[in-house]
């Protein structure tokens, strides 16, 4: 139905008069109230002309219902009672510095053009509920530095083209539900610096940028089931830290409340966060974001940065449970002064840093239960207030170094803070680490749980380095031999919780200056098996090389513990390693060498078995005096004593040092008896020092 025409300039005519014409197009309606400013409402008209209040005052509230306006409304530096477009036709609204003294209102309206408000002071609200705007390659809203003391109601919007809000000043809520913003060459929603006093909500869907950076906004942001999508321009920068086809900007905002990113958040492209502060929790839980442009090489980022929340400080939790991201989670410096959860989670960046949190500082739990992790977990410096929790996690094809052909490790928490529990253990599946786990001087208040997990996958990877690491408890029951190498040096513990496989692994374990207080099963004092099993470990551990400080500290433990008898046993198998690496270094002498740890071993074990010197000084007692008793060829020294042979108490005589009977002077020993007693002598002074050291030790003790 074609309406009829009304000239711009016949809108507020004749309003000092009275018309009660219902059938007119204008009318004015008497006041109500005396504080009520009488109402103008056009209905069903076209106006043609320029709809010019520039720099008027007008005390009336003017509405226009289904009204189509063939040029575009000039209300710049208007003073205005309030005003109303229900269902109208505009091609844009002029509005730069425009006061209202009640709401501005766009109801279902078309708008072909750009409604400008810069600088607009509304001392009610903004609707611009269920309305349309159209400007491909411009902005549709253009309301820089817009004063509202109300809320900016825009509810079921649809925009081709940029909302520029930037520096706003909205005094309520800001409600974009269910908006449609479309601007694929740039931003379609431009919130840089504004302020907000309630709460921006809405699920919207998005194609281009939503930029809310320097935003403060005093309650919650949420963008529940929001969809947002990558226009096809990308910004190009050298910047390494920059994301050219972010989704969403956040950076250095400011908000009160909970941020909800979560239960149907999906995007696009990346969303980025770079130092902003959330007063409350963060949810992302079963999000989905893919920030995959192409595959970017050998480099850190991989497809690129799904999540980007350096320097970021969260007062509450960071809540991620069942998120799905494509490409990297950065969150290098951030602050999360309640619990991080990722549980159920899956990260898909491979042969890249799929999670990157060096010097993340989480008050409480830092928790990835079950995750599916494809890339590498870089959590150098990490300081958890609580759990490192990754039970039942699985952390496959791990990053590279930049310009390296090396794997990094799969999870790197080296230096990192642990205030209880480090857990790579198994839950409801295996703990799986390709890469191995590295936590070089790494600090971990109670336990650091390895029990059922599988690490490394390739025989020249390092399956476990734990430098210098230091905890309470360590616990090593892997399900299968690690694949690679494992270091433990200068690590130290105070209880060894271990198993056969975590010692079958394929490559060398270094345990140099590895230290632990005490088994978590002792070694009972009659159980010799074990100890024979541990040295077996030991020796299939450092691929028998020679390696003294494991065995010193294998034997410092168990003699703390009181069981001095199986620590000889460790020194012994110690020094017989010793000697044979010296018989391995040796190209002459090395028979000579192995000969004589032989004799020391079989004797009196290295001066660890004293008791032995006794018997073989008993033997030695009961061979001579065989000799002796078979040839008593001796001739007395001087004749004239009449002393009664006893080759036995002759015998004693030799092979006891100090101690004197009186036979050893009084007997000339000719031929093989002068070296036989000879030798007797000299395997006295040696086999009884050893006894009486022995004696001695036993009685200090």
């Amino acid at each position: 139905m074609a309406l009829s025409k009304l000239p711009a300039a016949d809108v507020l005519r004749g309003l000092g008069e009275p018309d009660n014409n219902s059938n007119s197009g204008t009318w004015r309606l008497p006041r109500r109230k005396p504080s009520t400013p009488p109402v103008i409402r056009v209905i069903d008209r076209t106006i043609t002309g320029t709809f010019d209040l520039r720099a008027c005052e007008v005390p009336y509230l003017l509405e226009f219902v289904r009204c189509t306006f063939e040029n575009v409304p000039d209300l710049r530096q208007s003073s205005l009672a309030g005003i109303e477009f229900d269902r109208c036709s505009l091609p844009g609204i002029a509005g730069r510095n425009l006061s209202s003294s009640n709401d501005v209102a766009l109801l279902g309206c078309t708008i072909d053009g750009q409604l400008d408000l810069t600088d607009a002071d509304i001392s009610g609200s903004l609707l611009l509920r269920d309305s349309t705007f159209r400007q491909p390659e411009g902005q549709t809203v253009l309301a820089d530095r817009l004063t509202l003391a109300g809320a900016l109601l825009a509810p079921g919007i649809r925009s081709e083209g940029e909302i520029r809000i930037a520096g706003a000043r909205i005094g309520g809520n800001c409600n974009l539900g269910d908006a449609v913003l479309d601007n694929e060459n740039g931003m379609t929603l431009n919130g840089n610096g504004v302020q907000i006093g309630g709460n921006l909500l809405g699920a919207i869907t998005s194609r281009g940028v939503v930029f809310l950076a320097n935003a403060r906004i005093s309650s919650a942001l949420s963008l529940r089931g929001a969809t947002l999508a990558r226009g096809t321009a990308y910004e190009v920068t050298t910047d390494p830290h920059a994301d050219p086809s972010a989704t969403l900007v956040l950076d250095r905002i400011d908000v009160r409340g909970d941020v909800e990113l979560d239960l149907g958040f999906a995007s696009a492209g990346t969303v980025r966060m770079k130092n902003g502060k959330i007063g409350g929790r963060l949810s992302m839980a079963d999000s989905v974001i893919d920030a995959v442009t192409r595959p970017i090489g050998n480099e850190p980022t991989g497809y690129g940065r799904a999540l980007h929340f350096d320097g970021a400080e969260i007062g509450g939790d960071f809540i991620g449970r069942g998120s799905r991201l494509k490409g990297q989670l950065r969150m290098v410096d951030l602050h999360v002064l309640g619990s991080l959860i990722l549980d159920g989670s899956k990260v898909d960046n491979p042969k890249a840093d799929a999670v990157l949190a060096n010097r993340c500082r989480v008050g409480s739990n830092f928790a990835l239960r079950g995750a599916e992790i494809a890339g590498g977990l870089e959590l150098r410096g990490v300081n958890v207030g609580a759990n490192l929790d990754l039970r039942g996690s699985r952390l496959t094809q791990p990053g590279r170094y930049r310009n390296q052909p090396r794997e990094k490790p799969s999870l790197d928490i080296g230096g990192g803070v642990i205030g209880r529990d480090l857990v790579c253990a198994q839950g409801e599946k295996e703990f799986v680490a390709h890469g191995g786990v590295r936590c070089r001087r790494a600090t971990i208040g109670r336990m650091a749980n390895f029990n059922g997990a599988v690490l490394g996958y390739k025989l020249d990877s390092h399956a476990l380095n734990g430098m210098g690491m230091q905890v309470a408890e360590l616990m090593l029951n892997v399900v299968s031999p690690p694949k690679g190498d494992v270091t433990l040096r200068q690590a130290r513990c105070t209880s060894l919780d271990d198993n056969d496989k975590f010692w079958e692994a394929t490559g060398y374990i270094d345990l140099d200056d590895f230290r632990y207080d005490s088994l978590a099963h002792p070694i009972d004092l009659r159980d010799d098996e074990q100890v024979e099993q541990r040295l077996h470990w030991l020796r299939q551990a450092t691929r028998r090389a020679y390696r003294p400080r494991p065995y010193d500290q294998f034997a410092e433990m168990l003699q703390a513990s009181g069981n001095d008898e199986h620590a000889s046993t460790v020194m012994i198998e110690k020094q017989r390693l010793r000697y044979r690496a010296l018989a391995e270094g040796m190209r002459f002498f090395g028979p000579l060498v192995l000969f004589w740890s032989w004799l020391q071993r079989s004797m009196v074990g290295y001066g660890y078995r004293p008791a032995r010197a006794l018997g073989w000084l008993v033997v030695s007692w009961f061979l001579g005096s065989l000799w002796f008793e078979i040839k008593p060829d001796l001739v007395p020294i001087n004749e004239q004593d009449h002393l009664p042979w006893n080759a036995w108490l002759y015998t004693i005589d030799l092979v006891v040092p100090i101690v004197d009977f009186g036979n050893k002077n009084r007997w000339q020993t000719p031929g093989a008896s002068q070296w036989i007693a000879s030798g007797l002598i000299v395997t006295g002074w040696i086999l009884a020092t050893t006894v009486a050291a022995g004696i001695t030790r036993m009685l200090k003790r």
